[in-house]
């Protein structure tokens, strides 16, 4: 519905000015993803794809944004999703009143076609709001052009995409190409703006922006399950909105949708993460199996068991959403986001993770438990054995991509893979590999007890896991077997090294993966949050409800307004480090949630 009240052309400056990650939230439609500042300033979009140029690349100091700001810079903001969806609602105050715009990039999607859905409302008194749309494909290197008005649409392009904008008739443009006006509404009057963005021509006329809100709402209440019946029922059913919205039609589920966003201010771990980890997937996989068979498990096996069937033991730690190799990391011609390099690609192509194998086990053994494997997946989990077999020798990066061990848990990690498939296996009716069920299932066991008992020199003086024969310091990761009763139910090992990481990795209720040197532990690094829902996971095994809910509720809170969790956090600042949102720790998230529940345990929040 258009605004009644006048769309005013004036100049309007708009800074991009970068704020601390706790500040913005995200909308994705599973293509791609957008992250809203504060300020309403949508500041980074990749399209076609995840890991396609920026057209918005201010996050990193580029240009390029599209802000819907309170014109009135006196202006106090918050903001919430509606339940069960990355539909956002910016919200801002003034001393007129209270304004809205509700943001959310358009379902279902299509891959070559961005949908971006934003409208605004005077919510409670006027409002006056500023809008600015400067559009800057390939990382803020080209500029809109062929700027075209018909019908009350803008149309032009940028590098090699197209876009189209209705409901700003009346902006203007300026000599740098850029788009603006200002909107005024009476209280209760909305207005739409609906912003495309293609690699293709556009076919069709301009989506109605009553019916593309309407179908997207419809997508988000098919995709999310209901919650109820698990502790912190809102936050886990958005950590399960946040894991579809990264999800992409092939299965894969990018690690964050951003790049560069830095675990270190100054530090050197600038990483891009708008790629799809077979780890992160897994573990993805595995926290909505513990909830039910929802389609983003399904999603999970029809991508993994992609990649095992082509790559089989050479099987990659990361591919591209559409299965392709990722490109050499290099740095990009921009600023950066302060405190770090602005980079693209990444050198994790070039490693062997072991673990991998063993995850990619663990998840197809938890989809047959379901019933949800056919024959190509029965497949891919012969080869995942077939390379453990092969491979579990070697030295690996492990799972904190590392330089090449012999690492503790990249080999129980696999023996806890074999295990669970190799149950799934003899439970399996007609689905097990040819017709011996039973007799793949017995050497799946075999090799996961020759594997483990080649780990003796793997166990610390005190007890406890360490990290590989040669390296003693006490690891996080190292909690993830005992969660699977490996070695077994009740084994020393395991009771130790989750009393070693209580003792040594923790502080102020976070918890870190290792300690790097004889620093302290916030000098090195941010705590990492998926570790504290794996210890809170670890109480609740060990029988300690009271301390689960505790490391649980302390790890949830590490999070913004918008309820969205980066890789690491900085205890002493209290600031979110990484890039963001950081897809396994909303995986974690969710999983402690259910396991908790199951467990019986009661969060302390509710």
């Amino acid at each position: 519905m258009g605004s009644r009240g006048a769309d005013t052309f004036e100049r309007v400056t708009v800074t991009w000015q970068p704020r601390v990650l706790r500040e913005y939230s995200f909308i994705a439609d599973g293509e791609r993803g957008a992250l809203i500042g504060p300020d309403g300033a949508i500041v980074w979009l990749c399209v076609p794809h995840w890991d396609s140029p920026a057209v918005f690349s201010a996050l990193l100091g580029g240009r390029g944004g599209y802000a819907i700001t309170p014109s009135d810079p006196r202006y106090v903001w918050g903001g919430y999703y509606e339940p069960g969806s990355l539909i956002w609602h910016s919200r801002w105050t003034t001393a007129a009143g209270s304004a809205e715009c509700r943001e959310a990039l358009a379902r279902p999607a299509d891959p070559h076609r961005c949908v971006l859905l934003r409208q605004v409302e005077a919510v409670h008194g006027p409002a006056r709001v500023t809008v600015l749309l400067d559009l800057r494909a390939g990382f803020g290197r080209e500029p809109a052009a062929e700027l075209s008005k018909e019908q009350g649409c803008w149309t032009g392009r940028s590098g090699r995409l197209r876009f189209r904008w209705s409901g700003a008739a009346r902006a203007r443009p300026d000599a740098d190409g850029r788009l603006t006006m200002t909107v005024k509404l009476a209280p209760g009057e909305q207005h739409d703006l609906v912003l495309e963005l293609s690699d293709a021509p556009f076919r069709q006329p301009p989506p109605d922006p009553k019916a593309a809100w309407s179908a997207t709402e419809e997508a988000w209440s098919a995709v999310v399950p209901d919650c109820h019946g698990l502790i912190a029922i809102r936050d886990a059913q958005h950590a399960y909105a946040v894991l579809s919205g990264l999800s992409s039609a092939s299965g894969a589920m990018v690690a964050a949708p951003t790049t560069s966003l830095p675990e270190r201010l100054g530090g050197v771990r600038n990483y891009d993460y708008r790629y799809a980890w077979i780890r992160d997937q897994c573990y993805a996989g595995l926290a909505v199996a513990a909830h039910g068979p929802h389609p983003l498990l399904d999603n999970a096996v029809r991508f993994i068991t992609a990649r095992l069937l082509e790559d089989g033991p050479d099987l990659r730690p990361a591919y591209t959403t559409r299965g392709d190799r990722i490109p050499a990391e290099r740095r990009l011609r921009l600023p950066g986001y302060p405190g770090g390099a602005a980079m693209t690609g990444n050198r994790v192509s070039k490693q062997f993770q072991l673990d991998g194998l063993g995850e990619s086990l663990q998840l197809l053994a938890a989809a047959a438990r379901y019933d949800r494997l056919g024959p190509e997946d029965w497949r891919a989990a012969e080869i995942a054995a077939d390379a453990i077999e092969r491979r579990y020798g070697e030295p690996d990066a492990g799972i904190w991509e590392l330089d090449n061990h012999h690492w503790t848990h990249s080999r129980l990690t696999c023996v806890v893979g074999l295990r669970a498939i190799a149950v799934a296996a003899a439970a399996s009716a007609d689905g097990a590999p040819g017709s011996h069920g039973s007799r793949q299932a017995a050497a799946w066991s075999a090799l996961a007890d020759r594997i483990l008992a080649t780990m003796a020199n793997s166990v610390h003086a005190s007890g406890r896991w360490q990290r590989a024969a040669d390296d003693e310091r006490l690891d996080a990761s190292l909690l993830l077997p005992g969660l699977h009763d490996v070695p077994g139910p009740g084994d020393p090992r395991t009771e130790a090294t989750y009393r070693a990481v209580t003792a040594e990795l923790a502080e102020d209720g976070y918890v870190y993966r290792f300690r790097h040197d004889g620093r302290p532990l916030h000098h090195a690094e941010g705590a990492f949050v998926l570790c504290g829902f794996w210890l809170a996971q670890a109480a609740s095994a060990m029988g300690d409800k009271v301390t689960a809910a505790r490391w649980f509720e302390r790890s949830r809170s590490a999070c913004g307004p918008a309820g969205l969790y980066a890789e690491e956090y900085d205890v002493r600042q209290r600031q979110l480090r990484g890039n963001l949102p950081q897809a396994f720790v909303h995986a974690g998230m969710l999983h402690t949630a259910v396991r908790l529940s199951a467990d019986g345990t009661r969060a302390l929040g509710g």
